[in-house]
């Protein structure tokens, strides 16, 4: 198990939490990237941190086209090597084949049942050797998502660290953190996708529905998570 996080005051520079994220972990770090705008401003916060930063991202066999077009301007872009996790084979085939291709639209139970297998598990491999991994994770971004601490112990992954550098930060402060920098922005952000994931699970928002509305459209709010980001402890870092 990793070290205990710092207990980091509210307001810590995004650049900070990461640097403190690399140097406490107490081992390798590495950042899944799903190639959303946050995902790819952390990674360009990464690369001026670290020389040979380690990423990685998880192939669920149904990305939208774009998601792979914008994977490959990234990785030319930033010269880094993007390491990818696909699903176990034979667990794919035995849940088409047993509920068919749309079996998520079920049930909360069945979309979470294809999670587990397209996602979930891909990230336990994905994770297998790390001190700590890096998201674009922000509060902001649903309800289930308010609790988000710049730095967690993650218990779901062995208690290693989870860093969260978007932790406070808005939506207009990643375009803005993008403008300036020149992050490549996901086609699809600018259809009107605020928040993308696998391409049937996800659409494009109405004016005046909140950013993640177009996933998992036709489920509660406090549903919208496929299991990478699960509770990590009650107590936040550093706190008693």
């Amino acid at each position: 198990m990793s070290p205990r996080p710092p207990a980091l005051p509210p307001g810590t520079p995004a650049g900070e939490i990461l640097r403190a994220g690399l140097e406490g972990a107490g081992g390798p770090v590495a950042l899944a990237c799903s190639f959303s705008l946050e995902d790819v401003v952390v990674l360009h916060m990464l690369t001026t941190l670290a020389a040979a930063p380690r990423v990685f991202a998880l192939d669920t066999g149904r990305l939208p086209e774009e998601t792979y077009e914008i994977a490959e301007t990234v990785r030319a872009r930033y010269g880094v090597e993007v390491r990818w996790y696909f699903p176990e084979r034979e667990a794919v085939e035995r849940l088409e084949t047993d509920k068919g291709l749309f079996s998520f639209r079920d049930s909360v139970e069945d979309r979470r049942e294809c999670c587990r297998i397209r996602k979930v598990e891909p990230l336990g491999r994905a994770l297998a050797g790390l001190a700590g991994w890096i998201t674009g994770l922000r509060r902001e971004q649903s309800v289930t998502r308010t609790a988000v601490e710049p730095i967690e112990v993650d218990l779901a992954h062995g208690g290693i660290w989870k860093i969260n550098p978007l932790a406070e930060w808005t939506w207009d402060e990643v375009e803005a953190y993008a403008k300036q920098h020149g992050v490549p922005v996901h086609k699809l952000h600018r259809a009107g996708y605020p928040s993308i994931g696998c391409a049937p699970c996800t659409r494009a928002v109405r004016p005046g529905e909140h950013p993640r509305a177009g996933r998992w459209w036709w489920e509660d709010p406090q549903h919208k998570e496929c299991g990478l980001h699960v509770a990590a402890e009650p107590a936040r870092p550093g706190r008693n």
